[in-house]
């Protein structure tokens, strides 16, 4: 006689913690694989556990976006070693620096402009606050040494677990009124930056150079992306971001 199949009851989504999507990156084959896999590193999902969240890797599969929001009740876009191709917001040369991950742009795009027409809480960190601006029609400076004079070190010479600069957050802002800090002291690992906010967005966050360090959406429940990676918890504000974030999503 074959063995039960063992049944486990469905549980009220409701009372359940919430479901938050987080986007991987792609590494050719290579290294961990002879083949193509996706990566993460493990302090995205711990900081979203922390705060309350059950976290869910996305894979890139832009035509399944729709599918994906469906099961979700937050996203969080990531960072990666990689940029936005400048053609996708008009720029007419791309810079030598530049490279990209074209079906983890594609899909990212899809689930962010997804994610913002349902007004689901989404928060951007690094690149994928680059990646919601662009998302919404915005543009990138491609290389900060290039573009801005006496620029600070944005690919910050010491380890990405302490800070590189301090940020100001701009006053009635949503980030402001999260973390409660003025000024807020942050790693930093990036060499492109918002250039011109997308429509509806607003700047929350400025380096000393005048960099722009994080975007808002004030018409949105909760869309925030920050330039810096809050999941290292090096200022008191950035445990708070997670938070907020995880207080959004539970409705």
């Amino acid at each position: 006689m074959a063995a039960a199949i063992p049944t486990f009851p469905l549980m009220n989504r409701a009372s359940n913690k919430p479901v938050i999507g987080l986007t991987l990156d792609h590494e050719p084959a290579g290294g961990y694989s002879k083949f193509p896999w996706y990566a993460m590193r493990e302090n995205y999902f711990s900081a979203v556990a922390r705060a309350g969240g059950l976290p869910i890797a996305l894979p890139h599969e832009p035509e399944q976006a729709a599918a994906y929001l469906a099961l979700i009740d937050g996203l969080v876009v990531t960072g990666g070693n990689f940029d936005v191709d400048p053609a996708l917001f008009g720029a007419a040369e791309t810079h030598d620096s530049v490279t990209t991950k074209d079906k983890r742009t594609q899909f990212e795009l899809a689930v962010t402009r997804g994610a913002h027409d349902a007004d689901l809480p989404t928060l951007g960190i690094c690149g994928g606050q680059q990646l919601m601006n662009v998302a919404l029609g915005g543009s990138l400076i491609q290389h900060i040494p290039d573009a801005i004079p006496d620029a600070l070190a944005h690919e910050q010479p010491n380890p990405r677990d302490e800070a590189g600069h301090a940020v100001a957050l701009t006053p009635d802002s949503a980030l402001l009124r999260i973390t409660e800090r003025a000024d807020m002291n942050v790693n930093s690992a990036h060499h492109q930056a918002v250039d011109q906010a997308a429509p509806g967005l607003t700047v929350n966050a400025l380096a000393p150079d005048g960099v722009i360090e994080g975007i808002e959406d004030p018409a949105r429940r909760w869309f925030i992306g920050v330039q810096w990676h809050p999941e290292f918890a090096i200022d008191p504000g950035d445990s708070r971001i997670f938070d907020s974030f995880l207080a959004a999503c539970r409705g």
